[in-house]
């Protein structure tokens, strides 16, 4: 359980589910309370106006608490393993806490299956780290939201007493659901192939993002988060790779496909690599709104979502339709 994860100076990793503000509130306190009463720094990554709202309760009593908007910070969710593990390093030899909202209530089906994928990937990636972490799920999510929520936590919140999850299927594994093949790129993509030369590939994405009215230091970070994961097929794979690119009226899609296996879950969301030309999927993670990876012996598809227009103004319109991006790397090779 848990609690017994934390008592052995193991990661303890649980969801609880509230059905109001009150309940909401209520729990995060406690468990910051918990966080002063051991002196264990406390990291608290909600969304947008939640984090207002936990910002007032918790006030200044609360010590050594650090803030971040998930709606920011999670709007990709493979940026959010690298915080955790900053948050970490930078408190060596001590245990400490998080309390972390990476699905809520109006994010997209491509958004919530990447979060879900992040929280099963966060008990690999932090297993016999000394860190307990909390992630609040509304109850009036969709079912299956919850149940994933079950599969991808080892406890759950009930009554206020960490529970085993019966629903918890082991570190790192991921609900079915979110291995399916993407959905297929619509009729009227643009398709280029490519080989040794990514000239091509960079000028497409230019040109599309232009014309879709991507903001220029935008579609820089679209170009550059396209030519690397191209340039990974060229390092890593023996055969020519396929980039798709369309846009919908809230965002602009790439998608890169080569027949390379990506063997590591967690290529891309550790820290920053020193040794890599360029820094592969760490970077993509970093610059663009969403990335969907799937991987097997069959080969990589890693499609990439960039919104369009004004990031901060779509939080406050809401959820933009899925996007893509694409990976490449023979078995055994790093993504």
């Amino acid at each position: 359980m848990a609690d017994e994860a934390a008592a052995h100076g193991g990661l303890a990793h649980l969801a609880f589910f509230y059905r109001d503000q009150a309940e909401y509130l209520s729990r995060i306190q406690t468990f910051a309370h918990d966080s002063l009463a051991h002196a264990e720094p406390l990291f608290v990554a909600v969304p947008g106006d939640k984090a207002r709202l936990v910002r007032t309760r918790l006030g200044g009593d609360y010590g050594d608490v650090s803030y971040g908007d998930m709606a920011e910070l999670g709007r990709n969710p493979g940026r959010i393993i690298p915080a955790v593990r900053a948050f970490a390093e930078a408190n060596p030899g001590r245990r400490v806490r998080y309390i972390c909202e990476p699905v809520w209530p109006g994010r997209s089906a491509a958004e919530t299956c990447e979060a879900t994928r992040h929280e099963a990937l966060i008990n690999l990636a932090f297993s016999g780290t000394p860190l307990s972490i909390m992630c609040p799920y509304d109850a009036g999510l969709a079912p299956a939201a919850l149940l994933e929520a079950r599969f991808t936590h080892p406890a759950v919140l009930q009554d206020g007493q960490p529970l085993s999850s019966a629903g918890f299927a082991g570190p790192g594994l991921l609900p079915p659901e979110c291995d399916r093949p993407l959905p297929a790129a619509p009729s009227y993509v643009q398709t280029l192939g490519y080989g040794s030369d990514l000239r091509p590939v960079r000028r497409l994405v230019t040109a599309h993002a232009s014309s879709a009215g991507l903001p220029p230091e935008r579609a820089a970070d679209l170009v550059l988060a396209v030519n690397e994961i191209a340039a990974n097929t060229l390092r890593h794979t023996s055969g020519d790779g396929l980039l798709r690119v369309w846009h919908t009226e809230q965002e602009i899609l790439c998608q890169v496909q080569d027949h390379g296996w990506i063997t590591d879950p967690l290529a891309g969301r550790r820290r920053r690599p020193a040794d890599e030309p360029g820094h592969g999927l760490w970077v993509v993670h970093q610059v663009c709104d969403l990335v969907e990876v799937r991987t097997g012996e069959a080969g990589t598809t890693i499609r990439l979502h960039m919104r369009l227009g004004d990031v901060r103004t779509w939080h406050a319109r809401g959820p933009s339709q899925p996007a893509a991006g694409t990976a490449r790397t023979p078995p055994g090779s790093p993504g």
